[in-house]
């Protein structure tokens, strides 16, 4: 069998090799999905459903993970996480990518497989949904629950109608008929409705079943034409509708292993237009067994006890069959590998022919009993159908078999026959025989009505008494004991009734109404005559258990008697306890399976048995001690042997002494509404329950009087506390203060030496600023006096120069002047670039170390303003501290009167200091002023030197120009006199180099430029001997030119001083 464990995976194949018709057992592949972990377990799958086209099945699991099997492509993919179990699922809307899930929150949620997003979400009911049926179109569907059902618009999402039922009256199943506009509506109370889908109109109505074939329909199934209605219930009977007709048309008997039907389900055939014949029951056992409803043949099953099935779905093409088993996995059948199986040739059989009975009812005419024979042929051939009724005499049973009827379909000689053949019932249906047994009504809406009423004070604390650690086990018991007290006042005030209904509490904890029930039952019918000697025990009853014990063990007894052992001792510990302290739990469970089987006075029995099988133990006790311990604690004794004993000492004592005539038969609780219990002394119990409330006043009373001296006392201690707390909060003020004041002298003395070094600091700036103007006047003044000196040193040496000049003038003449005045004028050219060059290099310097000046005055002026903000800053924190010291002090005004004068004087210096800090603002406004007028005088000046320059370089340019054209004009003449004079002296050979020095000369005259020197050019003085007149006028134009040069120099100096004059210091003086 292959095998698809979805693990943790979101998709994957489903099978490796799919099986097909050779599948064993039918079985494809057997789905599980298992979760790793330090725990590992396997996820139950709740629900399953197919497609429209029945290649896709959804499957739901315990965690609200929602699968879709690919069927055709072998895959499956993880689809939704819903986070709570599905209670059902539909796959057949209209969108084929959409599908309807039933959550255990009661809604009813929409999602699409395709993009796995949530569609729609609808509420509305108040009770987990059973069922979802869609109808043909896929447009609407309707949602059963087991107090309503709702019709839904699956185009909107929108609730169209609602059917409500009376409370009494459960819904079973609600939905559509095939090919039909008709909604069919099944109830609990055996009524079926068909409504017209458009108007909702009642169409019809099943009538109830013909006498002797009354069935309580659980389940139901329709064929895919809507012909035929299936129904079943609690019993092996199937009732066969015709719903054209709407008559039962045939009632089918299934084998005696079926005793309930849990499922219904047609399994559809391409080839029989819809009236489908085979259908598919699932009985209690867990198997799925599939029948002809026309042969009544039993054609194949699925299923076994070891593999129980839960439920089945059937795909609509006929092909698959998904069940989900006991284990929690999901099975795959092929149904054609199921009818290969059915189809074998069956072995030879050998029948007897009976005589049928003469007189058949109406009912015994519909009744058809299933066979478990194979069919000869294939059980989809109509050909092959063979008619093999058999009819069943179902003559007038006695009023001992009526009797011996239980619910469920079981029997009570049969469950006591099972009883003595096993010793107990299986444990998988035990609860579900016991309830059988004690025919429980479940009344829910009188249940209701005692838990509506909440806990009952008398078990409010129960938890003292009885600390049981499981929480839920005990709310259950306090639920329970207070929905008894509720029912009778009597269970309020009896100690014991904890100790007896604790057993089925934790056997029935999951269901509330069964326990009450159960409880409720036992105390009613093998508890009689209990409460009759309220609040003793019940002696009347133990009288009886003593009768008994003396005719069948006088010897026990009498040894009982010697040590003064009573039965409230050895009896009563047994009854109250309902042996649940000295038996195990495996044999508790098997000793009520028979006390539930036997008449109420088996109880009674069963106690006596235990003591007479305890016989040896007993004997040999000879303390009283003992025997109270023997009967409260478990004891070596077998239970198999003292359920036997009971049975015979139910047989074997005398009628007398037997309790079974003076305690009822079994009577069951009736339903609707739980019987009045008062057989009890009801004045007894009404005192005691007044001497228990006024009790519980006085306890209240004393309760709250404790609480207040409680309340008062921790009144108390808080007061103190505070008080203390109010000193100790004083004493810390005081030492704040005095550290305060501490701080206070110290920032007094920080104060003053701040003000010390202010002071120091005042007065370092102010010596270091005159010591910076004296410096620079110095440096100013030594830089005029050198200029000076520089300007008379040029003077002398120009006028040296001039001397010399004229020296070398007057004694070169004869011997080659004009080469000596060429040099002459090299020199004086050099000598008045390297002046100029000087002076241009000292105006410079003289400017860099003004400019370093006056950054250095604007530094100090930015570290004075700092110092000054800093002290501004220090006053305002001062001042803010004076004002938040002021404001802490108000409240103190007695003890802080002498701190006020000298925060009047302290506040008096702040005030000083602010006007000197004014005075400084002002002070330095003015320097400021002064600063920018200065900057302003010395811009303006600059202005004006600067178009005097202009001017000077304009005039300059001229002269340049001008005496340019004069040296060009006197040179041309003397070349035209020496070339005259050439012939006549015979001094070729100088004038060649004359002319080429005063070319040489030309050239470096034009490459001078025009910065006011003159160059001497006149050549005059050149010319021969011969020619005086005209050496006498050059020697005078000579002259006039170095006096022009003398002139120009003298204005040049001029200028100098008046573009640069000596810096002088202001008169002001810097302050702090």
């Amino acid at each position: 069998m292959e095998r698809c464990d979805v693990g943790e995976r979101r998709r994957g194949p489903i099978w490796t090799r799919r099986a097909g018709a050779a599948a064993p057992r039918g079985v494809i592949v057997n789905i599980i999905h298992s979760v790793q972990g330090y725990h590992s377990k396997t996820v139950h799958f709740l629900n399953v459903a197919f497609d429209s086209s029945g290649d896709s099945l959804l499957a739901g699991d315990r965690q609200g993970n929602i699968y879709v099997f690919d069927l055709n492509g072998n895959r499956f993919n993880l689809v939704q996480r819903t986070m709570q179990a599905c209670t059902a699922l539909a796959f057949n809307l209209r969108r084929k990518t959409e599908f309807l899930v039933a959550l255990a929150d009661y809604s009813i949620k929409c999602f699409d497989t395709g993009t796995q997003e949530l569609v729609s979400w609808m509420r509305g009911h108040e009770s987990s949904v059973s069922s979802i049926s869609v109808h043909g179109s896929g447009k609407y569907a309707i949602t059963t629950s087991t107090d309503t059902a709702q019709l839904w618009d699956l185009d909107t999402f929108q609730r169209i109608r609602k059917l409500n039922v009376r409370q009494s009256v459960g819904i079973q199943k609600v939905f559509f008929l095939p090919l039909s506009n008709t909604i069919l509506s099944c109830f609990k109370d055996n009524s079926v409705f068909a409504w017209e889908f458009d108007t909702l109109h009642c169409k019809y109505q099943l009538s109830a079943p013909v006498e002797g074939s009354v069935l309580f329909y659980k389940v139901f199934a329709v064929t895919r034409d809507g012909q035929t209605l299936a129904a079943g219930g609690k019993s092996n009977h199937l009732h066969l509708w015709c719903l054209e007709l709407k008559r039962l048309i045939k009632i089918i008997q299934m084998p005696e292993k079926v005793r309930a039907v849990r499922h219904l389900e047609f399994l559809p055939d391409s080839f029989d237009g819809g009236s489908n014949q085979v259908l598919g029951v699932l009985s209690q056992d867990n198997i799925m067994r599939f029948i002809n409803i026309e042969t009544c043949k039993l054609l194949f099953d699925i299923g076994s006890p070891e593999e129980g099935i839960s439920t089945a779905v059937i795909s609509p093409n006929g092909r698959y069959i998904a069940s989900v088993m006991e284990n929690g996995s999901l099975n795959l059948y092929s149904v054609q590998a199921l009818t290969q199986e059915g189809n074998k040739p069956p072995p030879f059989t050998f029948k007897v022919v009976e005589d049928g009975p003469k007189y058949t009812s109406e009912a015994n005419k519909l009744i058809t009993k299933v066979t478990s024979e194979r069919s000869k042929g294939p059980w989809k051939s109509k050909q092959s159908k063979i008619q093999s009724r058999l009819l069943k005499l179902q003559a007038n049973t006695s009023l001992e078999n009526k009797e011996n009827e239980l619910p469920g379909g079981l029997n009570k000689k049969r469950l006591q026959a099972l009883l003595k053949g096993f010793g107990e019932y299986p444990a998988k249906y035990r609860m579900f025989v016991w309830r059988s047994l004690l025919q429980l009504p479940e009344n829910h809406l009188a249940f209701s009505s005692l838990i509506d009423r909440g806990i009952h004070s008398a078990y409010l604390n129960i938890q003292k008494e009885y600390p049981i650690k499981s929480g839920k086990l005990l709310r259950v018991l306090q639920r329970t004991l207070s929905a008894l007290a509720h029912w009778s006042a009597i269970f309020a005030e009896t100690p014991y009734i904890p100790l007896l209904a604790f057993p089925f509490v934790k056997l029935f904890q999951n269901n509330q109404l069964i326990c009450f029930e159960v409880v409720a039952t036992v105390v009613v019918n093998f508890c009689q005559h209990w409460f009759e000697y309220f609040p003793n025990p019940p002696i009347n009853v133990l009288g009886i258990m003593e009768n008994v014990l003396a005719h069948h063990d006088k010897e026990l007894l009498q040894h009982l008697i010697k040590y003064n052992v009573t039965s409230q001792v050895y009896a009563w510990p047994l009854l109250e306890t309902l042996l649940s302290e000295v038996l195990t739990r495996e044999e508790w469970l098997k000793a009520f399976d028979n006390i539930f089987s036997n008449h109420p006075s088996y109880f009674l029995m069963i106690v006596v048995a235990y003591v007479i099988c305890s016989r040896a133990a007993l004997l040999h006790c000879n303390q009283a001690a003992d025997f109270e311990y023997f009967f409260h604690h478990r004891n070596n004794v077998d239970i198999n042997v003292v359920i036997k004993e009971a049975y015979h000492l139910m047989e074997a004592t005398p009628l007398d002494i037997h309790p079974q005539h003076m305690l009822d038969d079994f009577t069951p609780l009736p339903k609707g509404q739980y019987p009045v219990f008062n057989k009890y002394p009801v004045f007894i119990v009404n005192y005691q329950a007044q001497k228990w409330e006024k009790i519980r006043e006085d306890e209240i009373e004393y309760l709250r009087e404790r609480q207040l001296a409680h309340e008062s006392e921790a009144k108390a201690q808080e007061r103190k506390a505070e008080d203390e707390a109010w000193y100790r909060k004083q004493k810390l003020l005081q030492e704040a203060e005095e550290q305060r004041q501490k701080i206070l002298l110290e920032e007094e003395k920080l104060a003053e030496q701040r003000q010390r070094l202010a002071v120091v600091k005042r007065e370092l700036k102010v010596k270091e600023l005159q010591l910076l103007d004296a410096s620079r006047r110095r440096f100013l003044n030594y830089q005029q006096d050198q200029l000076q000196m520089e300007l008379k040193c040029l003077d002398d040496e120009t006028a040296r120069k001039a001397s010399m000049r004229q020296q070398e003038t007057n004694a070169v003449q004869d011997i080659e002047p004009e080469s000596q005045k060429k040099l002459l004028e090299q020199h004086l050219i050099k000598d008045q670039e390297a002046v100029t060059k000087e002076m241009k290099e000292e105006v410079e310097a003289h400017q860099r170390k003004v400019d370093l000046e006056d950054q250095r005055v604007r530094r100090l002026i930015e570290i004075d303003k700092e110092e000054i903000q800093k002290a501004h800053t220090v006053a305002e924190e001062n001042l803010a501290r004076a004002e938040q010291k002021h404001t802490d002090t108000s409240g103190r005004l007695q003890p802080q009167r002498r701190l006020r004068r000298n925060d009047q004087d302290r506040e008096k210096r702040y005030r000083e200091i602010v006007k000197l800090l004014h005075d400084n603002r002002v002070k330095e406004a003015e320097l400021l002023k002064a600063m920018r007028e200065t900057e302003e005088k010395k811009q303006e000046d600059a202005v004006q030197n600067k178009a005097q320059l202009e001017e000077e370089q304009k005039a300059a340019a001229a002269a340049d120009g001008h005496r340019k054209q004069f040296f060009d004009d006197k040179m041309n003449d003397e070349l035209e006199l020496a070339e005259k004079l050439q012939r006549e002296d015979g001094c070729f050979e100088r004038l060649r180099d004359l002319r080429a020095r005063c070319t040489e000369r030309g050239v470096e005259v034009q490459q001078v430029p025009g910065s006011g020197n003159i160059c001497l050019s006149d050549l005059s003085t050149l010319a021969s001997s011969p020619h005086n007149r005209r050496r006498a006028e050059l020697a005078r134009q000579e002259r006039e030119l170095m006096a022009e040069v003398r002139r120009l120099r003298r204005r040049l100096t001029s200028r100098a001083r008046a573009r640069h004059p000596p810096a002088h210091s202001p008169a002001t003086t810097w302050s702090p």
